[in-house]
């Protein structure tokens, strides 16, 4: 069994769903490991991942709109308003989703299905640099 890690960035440009999944793809392969299990962490409190449809841009459109509904930006709802009236609803829109992912790893390639990407759902108006990390366990 081996172990390998790395950290890599991405920008965002505001809120909105960010394609990471040929990067991940990328490192994946380049470790040349045939089966295992790949953990991606993001190292962040407004923004984080999921896996969702990569084949229709509206899924994206709409799935934002959604969290924007049910989270709106209203300071007259939260305490924590200090970072701007985004901050608070990006914190919760974070924490209904997820920090982290596990994907398994078969025949040396991400076991995503065919409609699959994975996103880091940025929560947050302004531009941002977010950091993954990535563990892959396996053989």
């Amino acid at each position: 069994m081996r172990q390998a890690t790395h950290r890599f960035s991405t920008r965002t440009r505001g809120a909105g769903l960010y394609d990471v999944t040929s990067e991940l793809r990328a490192w994946v392969g380049r470790q040349q490991m045939r089966e295992g299990l790949l953990t991606v962490f993001i190292r962040h409190t407004s923004a984080s991942l999921v896996i969702q449809e990569n084949a229709d841009p509206d899924v994206l459109h709409d799935l934002a709109a959604f969290f924007c509904r049910v989270v709106p930006e209203d300071d007259r709802l939260y305490r924590h308003t200090t970072e701007g009236s985004d901050d608070m609803p990006a914190h919760i829109r974070a924490a209904l989703t997820a920090t982290q992912l596990a994907i398994p790893i078969v025949d040396g390639g991400l076991a995503l299905g065919t409609w699959q990407g994975v996103y880091v759902f940025e929560h947050r108006a302004a531009g941002h640099s977010r950091e993954l990390v990535l563990h892959l366990v396996g053989e």
